[in-house]
């Protein structure tokens, strides 16, 4: 009786490995978090806050770890001038060895100190370098002094504080003030 009882507690126990294995094949997450708002802090200076609903981490993942947020998200960047932007969305995966973010669903992009706002559907974001792109229709508002710019379009690339843009297909009306203008 004794040899069977031995073999039954050896057969139960399972490594954390095992376990990592077993949730990566059945493309379950490591961990769920729920109503999440996370302060990133350097020096004493706050850098970024999020805030999402739910959090899942997929860093069980060997070749493409990465982690979802399958009920919306509102990421807010502070520089050091206290300046900030804000980007929302319905739903972002954010594969962490790349950096890269893939953002779905009603996504908006603010730059409250130069009053700028992207609207779009999908927004692919590279955090190490700081630039984000779409494919998808695009509506960017800049205030322009006394105006106020809409741009309409397909395709469309940015530095993340849409400061530096690059349009594909636009439409809509662009005031230039040609004060600015050097030759």
């Amino acid at each position: 009786m004794l040899p069977c009882l031995l073999l039954f507690i050896t057969s139960c126990e399972n490594d954390l490995q095992e376990v990592q294995d077993f949730l990566a094949e059945k493309n379950l997450p490591i961990g769920v978090a729920e109503n999440v708002y996370l302060i990133h802090t350097d020096s004493g200076r706050v850098k970024t806050t999020l805030t999402t609903a739910m959090l899942k981490d997929f860093s069980n993942r060997e070749n493409h770890p990465y982690q979802e947020f399958p009920r919306g998200i509102k990421l807010v960047t502070f520089d050091e001038f206290g300046d900030s932007i804000t980007l929302t969305a319905n739903q972002a995966i954010t594969y962490t060895k790349t950096g890269i973010s893939i953002v779905n669903g009603n996504v908006i992009v603010q730059n409250h100190k130069e009053r700028s706002t992207l609207f779009t559907e999908q927004l692919f974001w590279d955090q190490n370098t700081h630039y984000m792109f779409t494919e998808k229709k695009f509506r960017l508002i800049r205030e322009n002094g006394p105006h106020k710019d809409t741009i309409n379009g397909i395709g469309f690339e940015s530095n993340e504080d849409l400061s530096k843009a690059t349009f594909k297909e636009i439409d809509g009306p662009i005031y230039i003030n040609e004060s600015n203008n050097k030759p």
